[in-house]
């Protein structure tokens, strides 16, 4: 089965989502989209697919959003993708590809709504919350 992850392994969130992935006994393609960045065809397609807005997929934190005026509601979607293009830290992260669909995993969590294989233990996000518990069910 394909599982593919747009992934920046220094995002605690994407960290996290990686993990839920190969929880799950699957081992994804990973794609660390700061080195490799989508064409704009995909990106498109990721956020489309996903059920974002251009906006929705941007990554607000970190002063190059305020540094560029992406917060500019004038800015068209072309104009946003343009920036995300350019400046691939500006992609929100992490995108999860499934046979079940495309979502953006914030949190990590949302990750298991698209996985095929249903979790095979417990696990507990970075920050110590408990996701999964032992007999592979989530939590909350």
């Amino acid at each position: 089965m394909s599982v593919t992850i747009y992934h920046n392994p220094a995002c605690g969130t994407s960290r996290n989502t990686l993990a839920l992935i190969r929880n799950a006994d699957i081992e994804p393609t990973v794609i660390e989209y700061l080195s490799a960045p989508p064409t704009r065809e995909v990106l498109q397609s990721l956020i489309r697919d996903a059920g974002l807005t251009v906006r929705e997929a941007l990554r607000e934190n970190g002063t190059l959003y305020a540094e560029l005026g992406l917060a500019d509601p004038a800015l068209t979607d072309d104009q946003l993708l343009d920036a995300m293009l350019a400046h691939p830290i500006l992609i929100n992260r992490p995108f999860v590809v499934t046979p079940l669909g495309v979502r953006l995993c914030r949190p990590s969590e949302v990750v298991l709504d698209i996985l095929p294989s249903p979790q095979k233990g417990a696990f507990t996000k970075e920050d110590g919350e408990v996701v999964v518990d032992a007999s592979g069910r989530r939590v909350k």
